[in-house]
């Protein structure tokens, strides 16, 4: 076990697996407002994507601006419950849309990440610009990888690499997934979180949305919180639920001791085109 990593404390995690109204922002403030208070006492509070809108290819009616009423509530949630929020919001910035991931501290500071991986089978890379950049965040010693949906499916992209300024570690222990994940395509979803977290030797976290949208697509939940062997620790139905859980650092340091396969990772370098 490297030095640099004793640091790492038990972590507890929110996830808010809930209806978001459709093309209603206000509603929304108040409905996951309220749900977010009741996770009061978490480190990390996980929401959908697009969590204030809905999956909405009418960029015109969804997105807000950086400056506008939902990150100024969200910041002000965060200073509020004294937790981490994480979730996407639909963005105009300098005349583009970005579905953005914000991750808000409780002192209302925040890093943002751009989905890379747009959903070309609903027309969102038409419509939305992507990011070219990961984020990995810290949080009571732990790096973090949030990450927007669609995104899950590229593993080239969510590999956890080696870092020499780690002691050899690896560059997250957590990763984090938004999402607005269609009910019918619910057994991909299930499969590749698992993935995920077994070839990263990673804890992952998937934050999915319940309901039926504006375009009569159902959502069937099935939101999760897997081990970094692909055990379950939180598995969610399709109901509106608010889970908890705390994840325990040991078995995920303790793992990649006894499975250090990182060390035979292929080297490669990511194009960010």
């Amino acid at each position: 076990m490297s030095s640099d990593r004793v640091s790492l404390e038990p972590l507890r995690v929110a996830l808010v697996q809930g209806a978001t109204r459709w093309h209603d922002a206000p509603a929304n403030r108040d409905y996951y407002g309220t749900l977010v208070r009741q996770a009061k006492g978490s480190d990390l509070i996980v929401l959908p994507e697009t969590f204030l809108s809905g999956f909405s290819n009418d960029t015109h009616a969804s997105a807000d601006s950086m400056d506008g009423e939902g990150v100024a509530w969200l910041r002000a949630l965060a200073v509020e419950v004294g937790a981490v929020l994480c979730g996407s919001l639909a963005i105009r910035e300098d005349g583009v849309v970005y579905n953005r991931l914000l991750w808000v501290r409780p002192d209302g500071s925040f890093e943002q990440y751009d989905k890379r991986h747009l959903f070309r089978m609903a027309g969102e890379h038409t419509r939305y610009g992507g990011g070219s950049q990961r984020l990995v965040v810290e949080l009571k010693g732990w790096r973090i990888l949030p990450q927007v949906c669609y995104d899950l499916r590229f593993p080239v992209w969510l590999r956890n690499r080696r870092l020499a300024s780690a002691g050899g570690g690896m560059d997250y222990d957590l990763a984090v997934f938004v999402a607005n994940w269609p009910a019918p395509r619910r057994q991909p979803w299930r499969t590749l979180l698992r993935a995920r977290a077994i070839e990263n030797l990673s804890y992952v976290v998937g934050v999915n949305r319940v309901g039926v949208d504006g375009n009569e697509i159902p959502y069937a939940g099935d939101s999760a919180v897997l081990d970094p062997v692909g055990e379950p620790l939180v598995e969610l139905g399709a109901q509106e639920q608010l889970a908890m859980v705390t994840l325990d650092p040991a078995p995920l340091l303790a793992h990649r001791e006894r499975f250090p396969a990182w060390m035979d990772a292929d080297a490669f370098t990511l194009d960010p085109g």
